[in-house]
């Protein structure tokens, strides 16, 4: 199978960053302990604080598909409601 990557960004609403920025601690590490992930970076820019730069690297879609899974009702899901994603999803 082909590895899955997603780079991209997001555009976290003013209101949201504190939450935002305290559910990403554990969100990262959750991820990054996933069977499958094998990179997952997301980083506060330091010019724009709105704008967290994301990186991942899964080793197939079977593992990228169940991060989303997890992802969608978690603490992080729900804290990142509002925030705006652009991302390009290379399969």
């Amino acid at each position: 199978m082909n590895k899955v990557i997603l780079k991209g960004f997001i555009i976290v609403p003013t209101a949201d960053l504190p939450a935002v920025k305290q559910a990403l601690i554990s969100h990262k590490e959750l991820t990054r302990n996933e069977p499958g992930c094998l990179m997952f970076n997301v980083t506060q820019s330091e010019t724009n604080l709105n704008r967290f730069n994301v990186y991942e690297e899964f080793i197939d879609k079977t593992s990228f598909e169940q991060h989303q899974i997890r992802v969608k009702d978690s603490a992080w899901g729900k804290a990142s409601a509002n925030v705006k994603r652009h991302y390009e999803i290379l399969m």
